[in-house]
């Protein structure tokens, strides 16, 4: 496991606050490949993308073996290090998650805390608990599995009264950091709830970026170490996909 446990402590040594890891999100190994000849040093995979592209429902409406099998092909098909969007843990024991991702040779993911059976957000002690025991699983089997907590408390499922999401988002980012993630990342966070995040907790932060509608640049300055993109470049190929169609389409008039 030499190889693999590189390629996460290059994976972690990325996160650099004010200069961060910027990961266009890929669903296939076509979209991995283009990704790494882009030139980025890191393959991150996003679930909505993958689901969609499988057919089925954000939010663990796929099953786990076909979403894993995905990230099996895409790790096996590039030479960077890779990350997977591992949702709420498919129901898994933390133990068990470690095993299979370190299994079809990922070295990262993201673990989130909505509660998808039963709706809302996780208990964030459970969470934490959770986050703990993945950390020392992955310690036991020697790959140090880089962490991506996500924060749900903005996202629009979140049952939290507007004014109640920073203070919340801030102590699920102190309990996961304290119980072992590497970076922290609440999507739909605006700039100044990132700025609180980032100068409170002292955890890497990962921040979401709407293309053509946000700055690197501000992200920067805010000082977030991770910055991704989700399933907008899925959603952009299918666009351009529809674009082309549409040609073809007039043609058999």
């Amino acid at each position: 496991m030499s190889a693999q446990a590189d390629k996460a402590k290059l994976l972690r040594s990325l996160h650099i606050p004010g200069a961060p890891l910027v990961l266009p999100n890929a669903w296939d190994v076509g979209s991995a490949r283009a990704v790494v000849e882009a030139g980025f040093p890191v393959v991150a995979t996003a679930s909505n993308a993958i689901a969609a592209a499988l057919g089925y429902a954000d939010g663990e409406g796929a099953p786990r073996e076909e979403m894993m099998y995905v990230a099996r092909r895409i790790a096996a098909s590039v030479d960077v290090p890779v990350t997977v969007d591992a949702e709420a843990g498919y129901g898994m024991a933390p133990e068990e998650l470690v095993e299979l991702l370190a299994g079809i040779g990922v070295v990262g993911c993201n673990i989130e805390d909505s509660d998808h059976a039963g709706g809302g957000l996780v208990d964030v002690d459970v969470r934490a608990g959770y986050i703990a025991r993945m950390r020392a699983a992955a310690d036991r089997i020697g790959v140090p599995l880089v962490i991506n907590a996500r924060i749900d408390s903005f996202f629009p499922t979140s049952p939290l009264a507007e004014d109640q999401k920073r203070a919340d988002a801030i102590s699920r980012a102190e309990a996961y950091w304290s119980a072992g993630a590497d970076c922290v990342f609440p999507p739909g966070a605006g700039p100044d709830d990132l700025r609180a995040i980032v100068s409170e907790v002292g955890a890497p932060v990962n921040a979401g970026l709407r293309l053509k509608q946000e700055s690197l640049d501000e992200l920067r300055a805010i000082g977030v170490a991770r910055v991704s993109v989700g399933p907008q470049l899925y959603r952009s190929a299918l666009d351009h996909l529809h674009a082309d169609l549409q040609p073809l389409v007039e043609a058999r008039k």
